[in-house]
């Protein structure tokens, strides 16, 4: 990671990769390019074929998370995708992006195109193929949900539920769940602990992400931290926000607090940079401190959760410019460099 410009950063996207993983990051072989200068695998350009920079930024940080690139250049993922007859688009996307993998890793340019990968995924998302500045974040969202739908596979589990009534009975019910590469890795989950202010029963619900969107508390300077200690503080439902109440059966005032029931091996943060005021949108454009290594994230772990994670920064998508134009890069810590 190298160290940030003097202007503001706009950091839309930051991946931290837990610290338990580093496993994965063994040096690899390097290549010597022309010149005598040293090729480093996973260390390679990718042009920008018209406003794709958001397509590169995204690439770039997914080619640096070494469980995942394993996954492709294993062909690990050509064993999934023969297991279901899946429709041809979903499979181009992952084809697409294990050559680009395979592209980025393996092979002698500098500079490689990702057209083959823009092309699959412009075909599912036609939006992406226009030579418009694009939203990294939909970008990665789309990418990812694309590879689960084309790498997920099956599992039954039974699982222990309890039926209301004056004597509580203990039956078994077969769970369906789709696991792949991509919810190994990212995916995370929230519990909602809902509790009515009249009648004080509590309920809760769950929710499964893989990007995780942090609001940004303050307009001019804040750190990581406060921006997830804004999104875990308890909020109170009040007025034309209440929520239903299934003991009362009408809308009542509620406090809501979320907790962590899964944290995954990698996490992903979106920083909410759009602000709405009335009809006018404008770009956040506040200094946000991240630390490099040992993300503490136990505060906001669900109590029952015996696990207790530490990331370290893997990479970041950075946006320069306002709503309508920019540019992004990326930052990426390499496994080679180490830089």
């Amino acid at each position: 990671m190298t160290s940030q410009p003097s202007l503001p950063a706009d950091d839309f996207d930051i991946y931290h990769v837990l610290a338990e993983c580093t496993d994965y990051y063994d040096t690899l072989p390097v290549k010597e390019a022309d010149g005598n200068q040293p090729h480093f695998q996973g260390v390679t350009g990718l042009w920008n074929l018209g406003n794709t920079c958001c397509v590169n930024a995204i690439s770039q940080c997914l080619c640096s998370i070494l469980p995942l690139v394993e996954y492709f250049l294993t062909g690990k993922y050509i064993t999934a995708l023969q297991k279901f007859l899946l429709p041809s688009d979903c499979s181009e996307v992952a084809t697409a992006f294990a050559y680009l993998m395979t592209d980025m890793w393996l092979g002698d340019s500098d500079c490689v195109s990702p057209e083959i990968f823009w092309s699959a995924l412009g075909n599912l998302y036609p939006a992406f193929t226009k030579k418009m500045q694009q939203d990294a974040q939909e970008f990665l969202i789309c990418v990812l949900n694309e590879l689960h739908e084309a790498l997920k596979k099956y599992h039954y589990s039974r699982r222990r539920s309890y039926e209301k009534g004056s004597t509580q009975r203990c039956c078994r019910k077969w769970i369906t769940t789709e696991t792949s590469i991509i919810t190994q890795l990212f995916e995370e989950q929230l519990n909602y602990s809902i509790v009515c202010l009249k009648c004080e029963k509590c309920t809760y619900k769950n929710e499964v992400f893989t990007v995780f969107s942090l609001p940004i508390p303050s307009k001019y300077e804040c750190s990581l931290r406060d921006c997830l200690q804004c999104f875990f503080q308890q909020d109170a439902l009040t007025w034309n926000n209440e929520i239903h109440c299934s003991f009362c059966e009408t809308k009542q005032e509620t406090a809501v607090r979320a907790s962590i029931s899964k944290a995954p091996k990698i996490i992903i943060f979106h920083l909410k940079r759009f602000d709405i005021q009335g009809t006018t949108k404008r770009k956040l454009r506040t200094d946000i401190h991240y630390p490099l290594t040992n993300l503490d994230l136990t505060p906001y772990i669900c109590s029952i959760f015996r696990k207790y994670p530490k990331y370290n920064l893997c990479a970041v998508v950075n946006h320069f410019g306002d709503l309508d134009g920019g540019h992004y890069t990326a930052f990426c810590k390499n496994s080679v460099t180490q830089a």
